[in-house]
C-alpha cells in the first residue's frame, strides 16, 4: 500500500463506543466518541459514534457493526446473547438504537458472542443502505465541475433521481449495459442518509435529521443519459449506485463539507477534490428538498460529483470505462468502495 493511500485511508472504518473497553475501534479524528459507559439509548435514538456495514447472506440483507474484533454479525449476536436490536440497516434507520448499543457493549464484553464476529475480509457487502424510499441526486453541484463541462452556475440545487435497482454494494460488479449504451463513466460522491422525517426544516437545523454518511459512485452511462432531457436513463441501469462499504454515523462527521473525496481507475487517479467546493452544501441541499417533500428516514441524497470525469475531458481524451475496469472511490473518514466493471 502506498504512503498517500495509507495515510488517506487512516482514519476509515471503525468507530468508538466509550465504555465498551476500548475493543471498538478508534473514531477517525477522534470525531463522536459515542455513549459514555454506563449509558443508555433511548428508543428512537439515532445511534451514534458505530460504523455499520450490511452483510450479505445469498439474497438476506443482515446489519453489520465494525469493531477491534471484527465486524460484529448484530443477528447472531442478538441470538446468542438473548438480546433484542435491529438486525438489518434498515430495521435501525427507522426504528432508532433499540438496544442497539447495549447489545454492541455487551457482546464486547462477552466470551459467548465470540462467534458473532466475522472476518471483515470474507465478508460479502450488501448496499450500507438497502432500502431508502427516494435517491435524491444532485447535478452540477461542484463548481470546477460545472465549468469543466462548460455547465453555467446552477442557482437552486438541480434535483434528479436513481431507481433502487441501481443500488449496489462494496466489492460489486456492474454488468455494463452494451446493448443500449457506451459512453461509461464515473462519478465519485458524498451520499448523505436521512435519519428522521423532515418536512420544511431549516438549514440551520438540517444536519440534526441525518442518520450518516457513506461513499457513493453516482455511475452513469452518458450517451444515455443524453437522450432526452431527463437523466434517469443514464443513471438508474442495475447496478448504477454503488454505497459503502461503510455507513458512519453522522455524529463523528462534523463538517461534511470539508472532506477530500477520490476515484482512481485501474489505479489511475481521475477524481481529487473537496466537498468545500459544493456549490449547494449538505444543509442547503436538505432544507431545500423538505420545502417541497417530505424527506423520510432511510432516503438519501447523492451530493454531486467535483471535476475529472471523462465527461468533462476534451472529446479526443475521453476515453470511455470498459468491462474489466477496476473503479475505487473513497472519501476521507468514509472508507475506500471499490466495484468492477464486467
Amino acid at each position: 500500500m502506498d504512503n498517500e493511500r495509507r495515510s488517506f485511508l487512516k482514519g476509515a472504518g471503525a468507530v468508538t463506543l466509550a465504555g465498551a473497553a476500548g475493543m471498538l475501534a478508534s473514531a477517525p479524528s477522534e470525531a463522536g466518541a459515542g455513549p459514555g459507559a454506563g449509558a443508555k439509548a433511548t428508543p428512537g435514538e439515532m445511534p451514534k459514534g458505530m460504523t455499520f456495514l450490511t452483510i450479505k447472506h445469498g439474497d438476506e440483507m443482515s446489519l453489520g457493526v465494525k469493531t477491534k474484533k471484527g465486524v460484529l454479525d448484530v443477528k447472531a449476536a442478538s441470538a446468542l446473547l438473548a438480546m433484542k436490536a435491529p438486525t438489518t440497516i434498515d430495521d435501525l434507520i427507522q426504528g432508532g438504537d433499540a438496544g442497539l448499543t447495549a447489545l454492541v457493549k455487551a457482546a464486547l464484553d462477552s466470551d459467548k458472542a465470540k462467534p458473532a464476529f466475522r472476518d471483515e475480509a470474507k465478508i460479502e457487502f450488501g448496499p450500507c443502505v438497502t432500502n431508502p424510499e427516494k435517491i435524491l441526486m444532485l447535478g452540477f453541484n461542484y463548481r470546477k465541475h460545472a465549468m469543466e463541462t462548460k455547465t453555467p452556475i446552477p442557482t437552486s440545487p438541480v434535483l434528479f433521481t436513481k431507481c433502487n435497482n441501481a443500488l449496489n454494494g462494496h466489492n460489486g460488479v456492474i454488468t455494463l449495459p452494451t446493448h443500449v449504451g457506451k459512453n461509461f463513466d464515473y462519478e465519485v460522491e458524498l451520499v448523505v442518509v436521512m435519519g428522521k422525517t423532515a418536512h420544511r426544516v431549516s438549514e440551520a437545523d438540517a444536519l440534526k435529521y441525518v442518520f450518516g454518511y457513506c461513499t457513493g459512485n453516482d455511475f452513469t452511462a452518458r450517451d444515455l443519459q443524453r437522450k432526452t432531457s431527463q437523466f434517469l436513463l443514464g443513471k438508474s441501469c442495475d447496478g448504477f449506485g454503488p454505497v459503502g462499504p461503510y455507513l458512519v454515523t453522522a455524529d463523528q462527521i462534523p463538517d461534511p463539507n470539508n472532506l477530500t473525496l477520490e476515484c482512481y481507475v485501474n489505479g489511475e487517479r481521475r477524481q481529487h477534490s473537496n466537498t468545500s467546493d459544493m456549490i449547494f452544501n449538505v444543509a442547503t441541499i436538505i432544507s431545500y428538498a423538505s420545502q417541497h417533500f417530505t424527506l423520510k428516514p432511510g432516503d438519501i441524497f447523492f451530493t454531486g460529483t467535483p471535476e475529472g470525469v471523462i465527461f468533462g475531458m476534451p472529446p479526443e481524451k475521453q476515453v470511455w470505462l470498459k468491462a474489466g475496469d477496476k473503479i475505487s472511490t473513497r472519501i476521507e473518514k468514509l472508507g475506500e468502495l471499490r466495484f468492477t466493471l464486467a
